[in-house]
Order: C-alpha cells, then structure tokens, then sequence
C-alpha cells in the first residue's frame, strides 16, 4: 500500500519522480499552480508542452520536468466548476486516474499532486479532497507509485487533506 501524505508548500520544490500540473486545455500556461511550475521548470517546459497540442477536461498527457527537482510533469486538465451538474467529479476524478496511468508508464515512485480545479476553477475544495484522495486510494496500488504528496498551497486545504488521510478508506473504496 502506497504512503499518502498532505503538505503545505511549493509544489514546484518537491523532490519526487512527478509533479502534477493543474493545467488548462492548452497546456501553455497559465496562473496558479500551472503558472508557477512553467516559471519553475524554464522555457523548455513550454516548447515541449506547444508539441502536444492540448489536453481534453480530465485527461492528462507528460512532458519532462527540465528544471524542477521532478523528472516528470504530468499535465492533468481538471473540470470548471459549474454547480456539479457536467459530470465535474467524474471528470476530476479521471484526472488522477490519469495521473496514476501516466505514473506506471513512466515508472514513477513517488508523486506530487496539488489541489486540482480548487484555484480558479472554483471546484469546492471539500468535495475536489474527497475525490482526489478517494480515487488515489482506489487506484494507486496498480500504479507502482510507493508515496503520494498531496502538496496544499495554503493550510486550510491542508487541513482538509490531512482529515481525510487520517480517516481509514471506506471499504467500497478498496
């Protein structure tokens, strides 16, 4: 079973295999969490990101880490929130599904995520922390992945994580 853990902190400054982008559509920036890793990974983030032409709602698609302390960047598109009426929590929840494909194909060991959709894309951080630390659970034995930081910008999304983690998994999670 892989070791989930919640941090306050700089996603871009976690030494792990993979960082997780909260990227937009285009993959070429943004603000938030995708500004920030752009700024931290250089340049050549963004010329490899141009060469993979976009990425669907609740997809994700992998470009090297170039300058972060990351070898991997895995570019999850997560949903709007528009009230939960558009499939928003399917579709975020496909984001770390995703997330964990582009992990066991890229042997990654250890992995950072932030808070998917929570900035501007309004999700509710509540409802977005159940769903990424119930569908990381679910999924992330299949994975190879050994440890998941869920890397929170400011502490009360820590705190949301981290009641989460200290709760045992629902046995229809497992």
């Amino acid at each position: 079973m892989a070791e989930l853990v919640a941090l306050q902190g700089d996603i871009t400054r976690q030494p792990v295999d993979a960082i997780v982008n909260a990227a937009n559509t285009s993959l070429l920036g943004g603000g938030g969490v995708d500004g920030a890793i752009h700024r931290a990974a250089g340049p050549e983030l963004l010329a490899a990101c141009r060469k993979l032409h976009g990425c669907s709602t609740g997809d994700a698609k992998a470009t090297p880490g170039f300058q972060l302390p990351a070898k991997w960047v895995f570019h999850a598109v997560g949903p709007v929130w528009y009230g939960g009426d558009r499939d928003e929590d399917g579709l975020l929840a496909s984001c770390y599904r995703r997330c964990l494909e582009l992990a066991r194909e890229h042997e990654v060991r250890s992995l950072a995520f932030p808070a998917i959709s929570t900035g501007v894309y309004s999700f509710p951080p509540d409802r977005a922390a159940r769903i990424a630390v119930d569908t990381v659970r679910k999924h992330v034995d299949h994975s190879g992945v050994e440890t998941v930081n869920f890397v929170c910008f400011d502490r009360r999304t820590f705190d949301i994580y981290n009641k989460l983690l200290a709760a045992p998994a629902h046995p229809a999670e497992v």
